[in-house]
């Protein structure tokens, strides 16, 4: 009998210390997508998304400076943005566009024509792989999507 009770407890203990573990591990698995950096919650780092431009571009060392700066700008207005939870999604997200917007039009303003010519087409792409991924203007709802890909 009471190796049965100690058995029991002994069980007991160890559900309860799960339990316990399970409910502190989220936060530890939030942290990272809050600081992210990367391309899952937002815009690459804008080092490295200076560095894509230029190749792309072909951006002077002065128009990389400005870009740069740009970029860094929106990111720390993104991840602030991200960081509010007095915004309901739908208000976050038009915010965020609204600063991605900007951004574009900020970076844009930078480029000769040459380059602008080739940013307007990286620009075209990205809305057509944001439309298809269903990302596109809220009221595009009534226009059939594309066809699946194969």
């Amino acid at each position: 009998m009471f190796k049965r009770c100690l058995l029991i407890l002994l069980a007991a203990s160890l559900v309860s210390l799960a339990a316990a573990q399970s409910s502190d591990s989220p936060p530890d698995k939030q942290q990272p997508a809050q600081d992210n950096a990367g391309w899952h919650h937002g815009p690459p780092d804008p080092a490295q998304r200076t560095q894509e431009l230029t190749k792309q571009l072909n951006l002077t060392s002065d128009q990389q400076t400005k870009v740069q700066e740009i970029l860094q700008s929106e990111h720390s207005q993104m991840k602030s943005l991200r960081q509010d939870s007095s915004l309901a999604q739908q208000d976050r997200r038009a915010k965020m566009m609204d600063i991605h917007k900007t951004t574009d039009t900020q970076i844009r303003a930078l480029l000769d024509s040459t380059q602008q010519k080739k940013w307007d087409e990286m620009q075209a792409k990205r809305e057509q792989w944001g439309q298809r991924r269903g990302h596109g203007a809220p009221n595009s709802g009534d226009q059939p999507g594309p066809p699946p890909q194969q």
